[in-house]
């Protein structure tokens, strides 16, 4: 089956803005494939797969990645959280997390997924996840990635199940640690230390380490765990791998929850690294490349991947100019492996333990602005981010993430409909419209113009009956209603208003008038019966000049009112109470 013509039109697009490669593009593709040996078989490790599979995660779903993400110095690899949820998901499905074929049918999931969020324009979606939900998951995962590596930093693994629990278990029986790895361990943070601080070579800070520890473990037969005692690791390229397509059905709620882990986390990249040649980023075409990624990695051994701030990070502070830093990054990466891949046995686990304490701290410190602000400015948001935080340390990742998404929707709904609000306009002198309260009751003989202001949400409807003018004991009243705030479907609650207000409106010999409506709310709001109590000329559609439509619908209510006193010989007298 041939591509859609606009697939095909992307790949022909992706492929003719490569360009040429600069050397900086060259070497910055060196030290980012440097960088990913150890940084991914320490998030395989963390997460309870093959630290191989780490190395793999970054060849071809690196390369692939970069050659089609719209945001193009995004790098394309294992991540920790997505490590971390991938883990949760198999592990709730049963499946065992060293077969290299579930590990397949979770990347195929994954990829599918996001080709799918992708050709249905699924990228507003991550505008729903708030900051503060973010924030919350991104904290909660920095002390999962702590956790996990205790085992590895002290020589005692926590039994508990849970974050928090590590923690207070690891403590609780620190006369069980092993002194050589602590030594390690605490050895692998201060070497890195030394060269953070040391401007030029800050990028390389975290490969250095691993380089000089692991070569005086070495020299010093120091006995420790090494990766070599986990898994072996060949001299050779990705292994074509056999995905575990009966397992797929199991893993597709889960594979979206990782999907989703892993486009928000790339969706917080697109807008921190913006495209060297001024080009715009599109979040679509991100999701279209990772899910890409991702189908082709899951046939070559790959975990589930996704754009990665800190590979992006090391790419760019290396002198990325353009796509083939991320390219460059995958083929050097697989170089590596070819030649020396073997080399990498002899890494011993504290140190890989010592390098994930550090990235984790990083990652806190990191959101501690974040974090204060949140509890300093935003009360409700605060509420949102400890509940995802807390669902973070405490259960499933991937069962987290449908938690913060929730919440994030939940959220922004509580705050639409507290912004939802009746507003009362009356002419200015300059001709236009000034804001004043909205009366208590409709005013007889004359035009009353509200303004609605919010989105439609069903919620809002209670809040706006609150404010709205009494009709009883009122004649000849117009109501003119603008909704231009509304979206194009009103719910039937709406609907159910508008028929209530018009109602008491017309029990009065009173009317409503509808303004500024689009086609498609005008068809809604006819199939819901309103213009049967509207009146044909009830409902104004919205013009190309700014509130025109409310000016058509007041000279109509004006003109209405007119006829009806012309009718009744005057005024009518509205009851004294």
């Amino acid at each position: 089956m041939s591509a859609p013509p606009n697939a095909a039109s992307r790949v022909s697009g992706a492929v003719r803005s490569l360009g040429r490669p600069s050397p900086r593009d060259v070497i910055a593709g060196l030290v980012t494939g440097l960088f990913s040996i150890p940084e991914g078989m320490a998030y395989a490790s963390i997460g309870g797969f093959n630290p191989v599979a780490g190395l793999y995660a970054g060849v071809v779903p690196g390369i692939i990645g970069s050659l089609f993400a719209r945001t193009v110095l995004m790098v394309t690899t294992l991540t920790s959280a997505i490590a971390l949820s991938s883990r949760s998901v198999l592990k709730e499905a049963g499946l065992d997390p060293q077969d290299p074929a579930n590990v397949a049918a979770l990347a195929l999931v994954v990829g599918a997924v996001m080709l799918l969020f992708g050709l249905l324009r699924f990228g507003s979606i991550m505008n729903f996840v708030s900051n503060a939900v973010m924030t919350g998951f991104s904290t909660g995962i920095a002390l999962q990635i702590v956790a996990g590596v205790l085992g590895d930093a002290t020589g005692y693994k926590p039994q508990s199940g849970n974050t928090i629990g590590k923690f207070i278990d690891s403590l609780a029986h620190i006369g069980l640690w092993h002194g050589t790895a602590v030594a390690v361990a605490a050895g692998t943070v201060a070497v890195w230390a030394v060269f953070h601080f040391v401007k030029p070579l800050e990028s390389f800070a975290t490969l250095i380490a691993l380089v000089v520890v692991t070569a005086v473990v070495a020299v010093a037969h120091i006995d420790v765990e090494t990766v070599g005692d986990i898994a072996s690791i060949t001299n050779s390229l990705p292994p074509v791998t056999i995905p575990n397509f009966s397992a797929m059905p199991e893993l597709l709620v889960g594979g979206v929850a990782v999907a989703l882990v892993a486009l928000a986390q790339a969706a917080g990249i697109s807008a921190a690294v913006p495209n060297p040649d001024g080009s715009r980023t599109n979040m679509n075409g991100d999701f279209l490349a990772q899910g890409a990624a991702n189908f082709a990695g899951s046939f070559f051994g790959a975990l589930p991947t996704g754009g990665s701030l800190s590979r992006t990070g090391v790419a760019t502070s290396a002198g990325a100019r353009s796509r083939w830093t991320g390219i460059f990054a995958g083929i050097w990466l697989a170089v590596l492996v070819l030649v020396a891949g073997s080399a990498a046995e002899i890494i011993p686990m504290p140190v890989i333990g010592g390098l994930i304490l550090v990235i984790g701290a990083e990652l806190v410190v990191g959101r501690l602005p974040d974090i204060k602000l949140v509890l300093r400015v935003a009360p409700l948001s605060a509420v949102a981010m400890l509940i995802t935080f807390a669902a973070t340390t405490q259960l499933p990742l991937h069962t987290a993430i449908l938690i913060g998404v929730i919440t994030s929707l939940v959220l922004y709904c509580a705050k639409a409909a507290q912004a939802a609000r009746l507003m009362a306009l009356e002419p200015a002198a300059d001709g236009g419209w000034r804001q004043v309260p909205v009366p208590a009751r409709c005013a007889s003989d004359d035009v009353t113009v509200l303004h609605y202001a919010g989105v439609g949400l069903f919620a809002e409807v209670a809040r706006i009956d609150e404010t709205w003018p009494r009709a009883d004991g009122t004649a000849n009243a117009v109501v003119v209603l603008s909704l231009r705030a509304l979206p194009d479907v009103p719910s039937s609650v709406t609907i159910k208003a508008l028929r209530r207000w018009a109602g008491q409106l017309t029990a009065n010999n009173g009317r409503l008038i509808i303004s500024g409506v689009n086609p498609g709310t005008a068809e809604v709001l006819q199939r819901g019966g309103l213009d049967d109590v509207l009146g044909d000329d009830g409902i104004v559609a919205a013009t190309d000049r700014v509130l025109g439509a409310l000016d058509i619908a007041v000279e109509r209510g004006r003109a209405w009112v007119a006829a009806q006193r012309g009718e009744s010989g005057g005024s009518a007298q509205p009851d004294s109470n």
